[in-house]
């Protein structure tokens, strides 16, 4: 099901391609739209999580480097029975999260350091089972892909703009077409959010909260960073709004509707599936701390990461 939403929406995009190309340059616009779409794509299979990546300013940590962290991933990943991802971390205030990869063998998982001061060990984990869910699901192959192909329609249109259209006498709708494309591009990456299903979150939640054992862990999580993250403004994110929708929860400012066009579902209905998913599995309350063989949790020797140890002061995360 998951390849064929992804054929869906590589279909979709190249024909949104030829679509601007050809208001951009006619028929030879068009065909050299779809040119560069089938490059895009192919680039975007293989290469769009690196790319997600490095957009953001993610460094992979290692056990020597983060233990804590990675002894926790390995765990979550066992539980959900795929391989251990690669791990990364994104400095940033803002707390949040997400996945990426084009399936389960060749993923990775990144969080903010935001997100590890703010929560707990246990919350910290509801985090990352749900993002261990995407990959799961294959989810993070539709989720790069398309915040790769948006950006590049975006560029295609803005480069037709720059240049006026090229050759009037074979550009479509002349200026008109050059204008118009140039309106659609702030539209694309909104397309491609519609296009993608907000009920994978849900999905990823309920698989998530499956994944660590407690649903209360990930309920807490969302209650905190929904409130949280719009305080601190992600350049990498304002930078590039197409890969809005791969984090945890929205981390473009000013942006809190639960409407056609949002990236997530509201975060209160979230909670409230994840409080009749406990009900269900039999559950009440915060839950016991994190089982060492289940999640384990050691010192950190990054001096860069939050470290566990010593009391919480009034500014301090669990980590440190």
């Amino acid at each position: 099901m998951n390849y064929a939403k992804t054929a869906l929406l590589l279909a979709a995009m190249t024909a949104l391609f030829l679509g601007v190309g050809y208001l951009l340059g006619g028929v030879g616009g068009a065909m050299l739209a779809f040119l560069f779409a089938l490059g895009t794509n192919a680039y975007a299979y293989w290469n769009s999580d690196k790319l997600a990546l490095r957009m953001h300013g993610a460094r992979q940590v290692t056990r020597g480097s983060a233990p804590e962290f990675v002894d926790m991933i390995e765990g979550l990943a066992k539980n959900a029975g795929i391989p251990a991802p690669k791990v990364y971390v994104i400095d940033s205030d803002q707390p949040n999260a997400f996945a990426t990869g084009r399936n389960p063998e060749n993923a990775a998982v990144a969080a903010t350091t935001g997100i590890m001061r703010m929560l707990t060990r246990e919350e910290l984990a509801g985090v990352m089972a749900h993002e261990l869910a995407h990959i799961k699901h294959r989810d993070t192959l539709i989720m790069t892909v398309a915040a790769t192909v948006a950006g590049a329609i975006s560029m295609l249109a803005q480069f037709g703009l720059f240049f006026g259209g090229g050759d009037r006498r074979d550009n479509g709708l002349g200026i008109i077409g050059v204008l118009v494309a140039a309106i659609l591009a702030p539209f694309a990456a909104m397309m491609i959010q519609m296009l993608i299903s907000r009920t994978r979150e849900y999905s990823a939640d309920r698989e998530g909260a499956m994944i660590c054992g407690r649903p209360v862990w990930l309920e807490s999580a969302l209650a905190k960073i929904s409130g949280q993250a719009a305080r601190y403004e992600m350049e990498s994110v304002e930078r590039n709004p197409a890969t809005a929708h791969l984090f945890i929860v929205n981390p473009l400012s000013g942006r809190r509707m639960d409407s056609l066009f949002a990236t997530h579902p509201a975060t209160e209905n979230r909670i409230a599936a994840l409080r009749e998913l406990a009900r269900e599995m039999g559950q009440s309350g915060a839950g016991p701390e994190l089982h060492p063989e289940r999640v384990a949790v050691t010192r950190s020797s990054d001096s860069r990461l939050p470290r566990a140890g010593r009391r919480r002061g009034p500014s301090d995360g669990p980590w440190g």
